[in-house]
């Protein structure tokens, strides 16, 4: 990775947690550039603007998740192991990043309006739905999971993880998050698995 990526992806690193926390619109790019000790000037060399940055930001975030969910999909385990894995794994990006998760569910899920523009549909997050499209498939494919559609299937998977990664953003669970990470990978399983 050259220096240029590097510092970039350190950009938005940094952005991610001020999104997450002060929200898309109240952040501006000399908030971002004084978390860096860069100057604005400089920030702009990396990034046009704060909209770009946010594209970048979302697609940083998810390949993270691609890149674990890649590495579950191709171990030699079978689909249900591989559905508690990824959950174990993305709950404890939740704990270590918050951040990350975060910036999906509060800014990218809240200001569509900012993506719309070569964010639209799933063109940012499409190596991530690309990987769980492969493990839904490959879980139909060898009847562990039941054949259907891959909107509500995905939903299932989504719904549960993002709930949870909000839950835990809101500080309400009881428990650490990682202790409910066997009974949340199980409630995923059965809303997924074949009857047969």
């Amino acid at each position: 990775m050259s220096a240029k990526e590097e510092k970039k992806n350190s950009i938005i690193e940094s952005s991610l947690k001020l999104f997450s926390k002060k929200g898309f619109y109240n952040t501006t790019i000399p908030d971002i550039a004084k978390a860096m000790s860069m100057s604005v000037g400089n920030m702009y060399n990396y990034f046009k603007s704060k909209e770009e940055l946010a594209k970048y930001a979302i697609k940083y975030s998810t390949n993270i998740l691609a890149i674990q969910l890649r590495e579950i999909n191709q171990l030699d385990i079978s689909s249900k192991e591989k559905i508690f894995v990824f959950t174990k794994r993305y709950l404890e990006n939740v704990k270590k990043s918050p951040e990350v998760i975060e910036y999906f569910l509060r800014v990218y899920l809240s200001n569509r309006e900012v993506f719309n523009q070569g964010c639209e549909g799933f063109l940012c997050v499409s190596e991530f739905v690309t990987e769980v499209m492969i493990l839904l498939d490959e879980g139909a494919a060898n009847n562990e999971f039941r054949q259907q559609d891959f909107f509500p299937a995905f939903a299932v998977i989504m719904g549960a993880l993002g709930g949870f990664a909000f839950l835990s953003g809101e500080k309400v669970l009881e428990k650490d998050i990682l202790e409910y990470s066997e009974q949340v990978a199980e409630n995923i399983y059965r809303a997924l698995k074949s009857d047969e």
